[in-house]
């Protein structure tokens, strides 16, 4: 397995690997002249239904006659080209990953607020779900 993402074009039931680097957005490798060059060189287009976008955990299974172009991508839009590259009902669950992720970010400072705020710790405890014993140490 290599770390590096992998723009390939890709005919026939390979096609399905990976997606299609139009379907995430922009993503910055796409503006790089490297790219680009790469793009002109095989005669098509950021928008081409034969391009394709692969994470690393993926590239095993390019075939070895397609045309390949490893590309950098920062770790959000890695994450992206997983998420959309994940079959639906994984997407789904990443999706409420995500969301349970934002929302936990901010936990310690949202129950040392309401302790502040002067909402008693076992009723902090009792409106979040949280153990009464990781309220009571916030507030430490």
């Amino acid at each position: 397995m290599t770390d590096d993402a992998y723009l390939v074009l890709l005919n026939g039931p390979a096609g399905e690997l990976g997606v299609p680097p139009a379907a995430i957005g922009e993503l910055a490798c796409m503006e790089t002249p490297a790219v680009r060059a790469w793009l002109d060189a095989q005669g098509v287009t950021a928008t081409s239904a034969e391009l394709r976008l692969l994470p690393p955990e993926e590239t095993a299974a390019i075939p070895e006659d397609a045309e390949r172009l490893p590309v950098p991508l920062g770790d959000e839009e890695l994450n992206l080209v997983r998420h959309y590259a994940a079959p639906r009902n994984v997407a789904q669950v990443e999706e409420e990953l995500l969301a349970y992720r934002s929302c936990a970010a901010g936990r310690d400072a949202l129950l040392t607020r309401a302790l502040a705020a002067g909402v008693p710790a076992h009723r902090v405890a009792e409106l979040t779900g949280e153990d009464l014993a990781h309220v009571k140490a916030v507030a430490r």
